[in-house]
């Protein structure tokens, strides 16, 4: 929250795909002293068009490749209008190395997304409207997505995020790190470094975005399955809980039997968070 955010420098840089609906780009932009890498996916036409920055969830750094999560929605918003910059995160693909990312609990993949934000608004393309911008993420990119906009209220317009996270860090913590098969060494140096929840109970509640949702100023859709094997749907009903205890506009839309990915309620979904999106990120603000 104290940082000072520069995103900037977004390049389009080798055309990936192209069909009569939209053009895929390589893109990269500027993080604080790193380059992150992307794609983008421009609607074919004039423009300009509202922007969306999507934000992944968890895949292996090792494994992941550019552009790679959430590729469904990144064509289906583009077929709808929407251009659609894909963040790849630090240490992901062609972005810039950052060696202490996963011992802060990754919170500079939340300095790269509201770069990544900043980046659009600041591009000068012709393709994009820098007055109306929102956030999308998917389960770890959910988290990243409550990050950035208890960071920096009035960021974007409205944010719509799939089965994600807790937004108590701890949760998280004890869910995927602590205790969990071949994750010893990382929380030992989690808890070396900031101490566990229970020595630092401090720095666990500035870690969370739950702490700072009366920050919050944008609207909020959630999706989340009831049989979501990763992220309990147990999760996003307490962190809408909170924010409407705090008067913030959040909703939560649940679907019976849909597990962590979605599969038959998918496209339904698109369809609520296009017409959400259509609602405020309106050309008349």
């Amino acid at each position: 929250m104290q940082k000072r955010y520069d995103g900037g420098g977004l390049r389009l840089g080798d055309v990936l795909d192209q069909n009569s609906s939209y053009t895929r780009y390589f893109v990269t932009y500027r993080s604080g002293k790193l380059t992150i890498s992307g794609v983008m996916n421009i609607p074919t036409g004039d423009g300009p068009y509202p922007a969306l920055v999507l934000n992944h969830g968890y895949i292996d750094p090792d494994v992941y490749t550019n552009g790679r999560g959430l590729r469904r929605e990144q064509d289906y918003l583009a077929r709808h209008g929407y251009v659609a910059l894909h963040t790849d995160y630090r240490n992901h693909a062609q972005s810039d190395d950052d060696a202490t990312a996963d011992v802060n609990l990754r919170l500079g993949y939340t300095e790269d997304v509201v770069n990544a934000v900043l980046a659009l608004r600041t591009s000068g393309l012709p393709s994009i409207d820098p007055d109306r911008i929102g956030l999308l993420g998917r389960s770890m990119g959910g988290g990243v997505t409550y990050n950035a906009l208890v960071a920096k209220p009035g960021l974007v317009d409205a944010a719509v995020v799939y089965a994600p996270v807790s937004s108590n860090a701890v949760d998280n913590f004890d869910r995927w790190i602590r205790g969990q098969p071949g994750n010893d060494a990382l929380a030992d140096e989690i808890t070396a470094t900031h101490g566990s929840p229970e020595e630092n109970p401090t720095f666990w509640r500035n870690a969370s975005p739950l702490t700072f949702f009366a920050r919050i100023t944008e609207p909020i859709l959630v999706h989340h399955g009831t049989a979501d094997e990763s992220c309990p749907i147990a999760w996003s009903e307490s962190t809408v809980a909170a924010l409407q205890s705090l008067g913030k506009d959040a909703t939560l839309l649940t679907y019976q039997g849909e597990p962590h990915a979605f599969e038959a309620a998918w496209e339904a979904s698109m369809e609520r968070t296009i017409a959400f999106f259509e609602r405020h990120l309106s050309a008349s603000g």
